[in-house]
């Protein structure tokens, strides 16, 4: 789920100090748009951030919210559409699934958790868990409570002893998953944020703007490292881009390389992009990247010697997919689009290919 498109409605809404409602799926059927564990944020005024379908339930879920705004009070909204006739809802989605919806109220009097804490997650690059209360028996744990992985209950408290047990289970569980605690006797949802892929990009030239702009629209955390000042000018690249001036042969010093995810080598300079790749053979990055043709990739390979060896499986040179891309922003799309599919353990073929 791509918790940074929520970001900007919150940051807006907390500055003006107008409640949220956060819409959490928390259970599906059949097939649906949205899978357990993807949110939206629903504003007084009715916009909203982020889909749980393709603007088939949205509009309907707005008049929801609007009542646990104002009540503050948790609800679970059920749709099926699993019929054909859609006769229940009227929405006509055609989508053939079922989603149950968690809506809770955010804002002053939540003092705007779990948002807080899961936007400073998101911004440090950090994973996130939060468990929200689907179902419970007990009188002082109410539907949509919420417990942050961090939460460490008071002694004292009458919920003590409950609150350890939702948070082991919250450290526990499976990510996005409903667990049944039977002590105390609540159901718990367990949303879990993946902290933002890390991608590197060793070179900082033109063509390597458009791969910064698709790699930040999806929520990527990105550093640019070049030996060229010029390159690195403010403007370049958006303003939460990691911008690191050093020399090729500095890199494996200049960047915490095993939190990265993927890199790819870009500098149009021969001697560069060797030490670039001397670099990652050393390192763990998973997807390493070169941009080139064939008959360059060859020549680079064979300048490493030994070292090409610890790049097998791991290096995709010429970078990207084949879509028949020539333009800079083309070849971005193939590069982002490779690099989207390695992150997800997918394939990258055609869903044609593949659907029944």
């Amino acid at each position: 789920m791509s918790f940074h498109r929520l970001l900007p409605l919150f940051e807006r809404a907390r500055a003006a100090g107008e409640p949220l409602v956060l819409a959490t799926v928390i259970r599906t059927g059949g097939s649906t748009y949205a899978k357990p564990g993807a949110q939206m944020l629903i504003a007084v005024d009715g916009e909203y951030a982020g889909l749980l379908s393709g603007g088939c339930l949205e509009g309907d879920l707005r008049e929801h919210a609007r009542s646990v705004a104002q009540s503050g009070t948790a609800r679970i909204v059920s749709y099926d559409m699993r019929s054909s006739h859609d006769a229940l809802f009227g929405l006509g989605a055609g989508c053939e699934g079922a989603m149950d919806i968690l809506l809770t109220r955010v804002g002053r009097d939540e003092d705007w958790q779990p948002l807080e804490s899961m936007a400073a997650a998101t911004r440090q690059g950090d994973a996130s868990r939060v468990g929200f209360v689907t179902v419970s028996r007990h009188e002082l744990i109410p539907l949509g409570m919420h417990l942050l992985e961090s939460t460490v209950p008071d002694n004292t408290s009458m919920l003590a002893s409950e609150l350890l047990a939702m948070g082991s289970a919250l450290r526990d569980a499976d990510p996005n998953t409903l667990v049944h605690l039977r002590r105390p006797n609540v159901g718990v949802f367990v949303a879990t944020l993946a902290p933002p892929p890390r991608l590197l990009l060793l070179g900082g030239g033109p063509d390597a703007r458009p791969v910064a702009t698709l790699a930040g629209f999806l929520g990527w955390r990105l550093t640019v490292v070049d030996h060229r000042a010029s390159y690195l000018a403010p403007g370049r690249f958006p303003a939460d881009v990691e911008l690191i001036e050093a020399r090729p042969a500095e890199v494996a010093a200049s960047v915490k390389l095993d939190s990265v995810g993927a890199a790819v080598v870009m500098s149009h300079h021969l001697d560069s992009d060797l030490e670039y790749l001397r670099a990652l053979a050393a390192s763990s990055v998973p997807y390493v990247g070169l941009l080139g043709p064939a008959a360059r990739r060859e020549k680079l390979l064979a300048d490493l010697g030994a070292d090409a060896a610890r790049l097998r499986g791991r290096l995709r040179a010429p970078v990207g997919l084949d879509i028949g891309g020539r333009s800079p922003e083309s070849i971005a799309l193939a590069i982002v689009g490779e690099i989207h599919a390695a992150f997800a353990g997918r394939p990258a073929r055609p869903y044609s290919e593949s659907a029944s």
